[in-house]
């Protein structure tokens, strides 16, 4: 594991940290989502990838600003919370909640669409010492299977179909195996 690594592990325990005090769910996402659900860090990630309520992003990123991170100039905060300290880099992509209470994207042009069930229900992650709470294998599966259908100017990418690979032997996972069509 790399220093970058390392710091973005580190920026994981504050994140959950101070959620947590400030009593905001947040659950990882992308890269780190599948590394926690793995146990192990499989690759270089760019940046840390999170979820928040759309309701709670506000004071969420007060409480991380007051910590010392400081917002990201270049994204719209109508978007999503984009931080950084040093050359660490964390975005929360909001989630809202339809009239029975499951989640939806909760911002941007797809705002309201439903997201997939049992998302959020993931048991947490874990690297090494640390747990994480993670969005679900089978939504991390969808999402990556998924991304180039939902914008074709986006192609999968050679560290995508090796998450898929991996995520589809997680174990206790043979349901999710096979590709679907």
């Amino acid at each position: 594991m790399d220093e970058l690594a390392r710091r973005q592990l580190a920026s994981i325990a504050e994140v959950i940290a101070v959620a947590g005090a400030g009593g905001i769910p947040v659950w990882l996402r992308g890269g780190w989502a599948m590394d926690f659900q793995l146990g192990t860090v499989t690759r270089p990630h760019l940046d840390v990838d999170w979820y928040c309520w759309r309701d709670d992003a506000g004071r969420l990123a007060d409480l991380l600003v007051a910590g010392g991170w400081l917002p990201d100039p270049g994204m719209p905060v109508e978007s999503q919370l984009d931080l950084f300290a040093a050359d660490v880099e964390v975005s929360f992509a909001y989630l809202g909640r339809d009239a029975a209470g499951r989640p939806t994207v909760g911002s941007g042009a797809w705002a309201g669409t439903p997201l997939p069930a049992g998302m959020l229900d993931a048991p947490p992650g874990r690297i090494g010492p640390l747990t994480a709470p993670t969005i679900s294998v089978a939504a991390q599966i969808e999402f990556k299977q998924m991304y180039p259908v939902w914008m074709p100017d986006r192609p999968r990418r050679a560290k995508d179909f090796d998450d898929l690979a991996q995520l589809r032997a997680h174990p206790g996972r043979a349901d999710l195996r096979t590709p679907r069509p």
